[in-house]
C-alpha cells in the first residue's frame, strides 16, 4: 500500500500502546539487522517512552494510520527555542513505503509554521536509510557522536565541585549554555530540575556547567572539558543506552575510554536552520 494512503492526525495517551510497540520493535529490528544492541531494550520501555511524549504538553506529535491501523509516528520536542526530531518509527511491515517522509515534512512543516530558528536530530551511523532520507530534506551533518556506556567513574575533579541543581540555578544553567550554544534549553532543564535529575558542576564559586541527567535522554552543557568531565565522573550510572559523547572531543572520548566506558555506536548530529559551532564541552541527547 502507498503512502498516499496514509492519514496523518495528531497522536493521543490512548495511542501509547500501539506507538510504544511499533517503537520498540522498529528499533529493535533494525538493531538485530546491524548487530548492535537495541536502543529501546523492551515493549514496556517504548510504551513508558511514547506514553510520555504523547501527554507532555512541550511535545507536538503525529502519527500515521493506514485503513484505521496505526503504523508509525514521529515527535517534535518543542520545549526550548530549537526543536528536536524524533523519535520517528514506523512499522517494520510498512518500512521503505514512503511513511517515514511522510510524518518527517509533517513535523518540518510544524516548524516552519512555528518559525523556530533550528530545527535538530540524531540518527544512529549504522542506519544509511534515515541518513539518506534526513539529507534529502535538508538536513546538514554536524558531528559524529560516540554512544559511551560502562561502570560510574565516581571520582572527584580537582577544583570542580558537583551538587543537585536548584530551581533558582534556572538563569545561570540558560546562560552557560546560551554562551555555548548561542541558544539555552531552558525547558529541558525546568523539567530536569522537577525531575530532580539535574545537577551542575562550580569553579571558582561560579556556575561553569550543568547536566539535566547522565543519560541517553538527557543533554549536559559546560565551559571547558574537564567542567564536564567533573558532571560525569559524579553521576551513580549513565541511563539508557549510554552517554553521546562528540567524537571531536578527543580528550574526552579518550578519557571515557581511560575510565571503563566503551563505545555502543556512532551517531549523526543533523541540523536544519539556526546552528553555531558550539563554544565549549557538551553531550547532547538523543532528541539533540
Amino acid at each position: 500500500m502507498a503512502a498516499v494512503d496514509l492519514v496523518l492526525r495528531p497522536g493521543t495517551a490512548e495511542n501509547a500502546g500501539e506507538c510504544g510497540r511499533i517503537c520498540f520493535e522498529a528499533f529493535a529490528g533494525l538493531a538485530r539487522e546491524h548487530d548492535f544492541p537495541p536502543d529501546i531494550p523492551s515493549p514496556e520501555v517504548g510504551i513508558a517512552l511514547i506514553g510520555a511524549f504523547l501527554t507532555h504538553p512541550g511535545f507536538y506529535s503525529v502519527v500515521a494510520e493506514l485503513d484505521g491501523r496505526i503504523v508509525g509516528s514521529n515527535f517534535l520536542d518543542e520545549r526550548s527555542p530549537v526543536v528536536g526530531v524524533g523519535p520517528l518509527t514506523i512499522d517494520p511491515a510498512v518500512q521503505n513505503r514512503g511513511v517515514g517522509r511522510r510524518l518527517m515534512r509533517d513535523v518540518l512543516d510544524r516548524s516552519a509554521e512555528r518559525g523556530v530558528p533550528g530545527v535538530r536530530l540524531l540518527q544512529s551511523g549504522y542506519h544509511t536509510r534515515s541518513f539518506s532520507l534526513y539529507a534529502s530534506l535538508g538536513f546538514v551533518f554536524r558531528e559524529t557522536l560516540a554512544c559511551m556506556q560502562g561502570p560510574a567513574i565516581l571520582r572527584a575533579v580537582p577544583g570542580h565541585t558537583v551538587r543537585e541543581a536548584r530551581d533558582a540555578d534556572l538563569a545561570a544553567c540558560n546562560e552557560v549554555c546560551r554562551r555555548i550554544h548561542g541558544v539555552d534549553r531552558g525547558g529541558e532543564v525546568a523539567d530536569a530540575l522537577e525531575q530532580g535529575t539535574a545537577r551542575v558542576v562550580e569553579r571558582e564559586g561560579r556556575i561553569t556547567g550543568y547536566a539535566t541527567d547522565l543519560a541517553f535522554f538527557a543533554h549536559a552543557v559546560a565551559e571547558t572539558t574537564p567542567d564536564l568531565q567533573a558532571l560525569i565522573a559524579s553521576a551513580p550510572a549513565f541511563g539508557g543506552p549510554g552517554l553521546l559523547v562528540p567524537a571531536s572531543n578527543s580528550l574526552l572520548v579518550r578519557w571515557g575510554l581511560a575510565n571503563g566506558l566503551k563505545v555502543v555506536q556512532l551517531m549523526s548530529l543533523m541540523t536544519i536552520g539556526l546552528y553555531n559551532e558550539p563554544a565549549g564541552a557538551y553531550l547532547p541527547s538523543i532528541l539533540y
